[in-house]
């Protein structure tokens, strides 16, 4: 994807040629033996999932002339095809519904119940619903067990929290109407495309990039074919924004939250004439994640999950270029069916199929207490021009639009 991407971008002449900058061991390291060229640019979003496509989709609305860079063949192949926080879901989701609606995006909204299964649950449900309720969320009501259960005969439960304002949305559907809409805004797609180091000359960060073939066939010294001088710069590379941001030469590392990642499996459920349940159904949040919930597709497919499986990362380059295990073992299921008769105790066994699995970007580990997004700007790290994008996981489908919003608001 470089070669048209230089069309556009690089104009070769001896003034743009600039010494080779190396990736060896993970690092940017300068080079003198060869020469690239180097281009001016005005705004340069790393990673084209969900999150940086409707950041590219804001800035180029604002008449910003964006470049999207992502190693991947595609849009929304990481996180957001597996799919503050609560500020940003709760004006993400009022700017999804009003999206959706006006661009003919497949959506409905169905509610959602957070169940308590036992009396023990009940304290964490009132605290959800006090937080839901100082967060600004809208039309959250309590129920007794008999109510929700009224409204769901399948389900099992002593109390629950309705949220009728939740549902479901065509995510890739949503994601294509983005990439649509920021190319006629004259945004220019390069995927393929790997961004290997930076370093801040200037008061700007400089981007060194290549070709994602480059990077996977060779373990070191792959050579940058491009320099890059945006004035703006969106690192939005979800789980290899910590790594990518190490590599930036320039940025304090003390300015960088660890990394760690959480698998989850989702299982569906076969043999069912219909879907058991209308809603979403959640149990009591774990740690690590919402727990082993039910969502139902726009095609009424039912999935169960995800469950929090904590993963190591091999190395940064594992992470930065997503080689991650993402197979979901059939013997997980056997975890599935004790967690799901919590609450629909009418599960049969053999009726879990292996769907999917999806990697959270995670700013706390296990036994730590979960941590909000980071969005981070010159104000916090002294880089003019970059924003740092950490730890968005979900709900980061939600709150898309809202955190385009706010950077396009703030660091315009």
């Amino acid at each position: 994807m470089l070669a048209s991407l230089g069309r556009r971008w690089t104009r070769l002449s001896t003034r743009n040629l600039k010494p080779t900058w190396k990736l060896l061991n993970g690092r940017g390291v300068s080079g003198v033996a060869e020469t690239i060229a180097e281009e001016r640019v005005d705004a340069v979003v790393i990673g084209a999932g969900v999150v940086g496509l409707a950041v590219a989709r804001e800035l180029s609305l604002r008449g910003r002339e964006v470049l999207i860079l992502d190693a991947a063949s595609s849009f929304g192949t990481v996180t957001s095809s597996r799919n503050s926080e609560a500020k940003f879901c709760v004006r993400g989701r009022e700017l999804l519904y009003r999206y959706c609606s006006e661009h003919g995006i497949a959506h409905r909204k169905i509610g959602k119940l957070v169940v308590a299964t036992g009396s023990s649950d009940i304290p964490k449900l009132d605290l959800l619903m006090h937080l839901g309720t100082q967060n600004g969320v809208s039309g959250l009501r309590m129920l007794e067990g008999f109510e929700a259960m009224r409204m769901e005969p399948e389900l099992r439960c002593v109390k629950a929290l309705l949220s009728p304002e939740s549902g479901i949305v065509d995510a890739h559907s949503f994601m294509l109407s983005l990439v649509g809409q920021a190319e006629n805004s004259h945004a220019t797609f390069s995927y393929n495309t790997v961004v290997l180091s930076g370093r801040v000359e200037e008061e700007k960060m400089h981007l060194f990039v290549a070709e994602t073939g480059s990077v996977e066939s060779r373990c070191e010294g792959v050579v940058a074919e491009l320099e890059l001088i945006p004035n703006l710069v969106v690192n939005s590379a979800g789980l290899g924004a910590q790594a990518l941001a190490k590599r930036f030469h320039g940025l304090g590392h003390r300015f960088i939250p660890s990394s760690h990642y959480a698998r989850g499996c989702y299982f569906t459920l076969s043999g069912a004439k219909s879907p058991p349940f209308e809603k979403l159904v959640y149990p009591i949040p774990e740690e690590g994640g919402l727990g082993v919930h039910v969502t139902v597709d726009l095609n009424g497919l039912v999935k169960f999950g995800p469950d929090v499986e904590w993963i190591e990362c091999r190395d940064e380059t594992s992470s930065f270029l997503n080689k991650f295990d993402y197979g979901v073992n059939p013997q997980r299921a056997e975890r599935f069916y004790p967690e799901i008769r919590k609450y629909y105790p009418d599960l049969k066994d053999g009726s879990l199929e292996p769907g999917y699995s999806g990697i959270r970007p995670k700013l706390t580990g296990p036994g730590q207490k979960p941590a909000d997004f980071i969005i981070q700007g010159e104000e916090t790290h002294g880089v003019p021009g970059l924003v740092n994008l950490f730890g968005i996981e979900s709900p980061g489908l939600t709150s898309s639009l809202a955190i385009a919003e706010h950077i396009a608001n703030k660091f315009l």
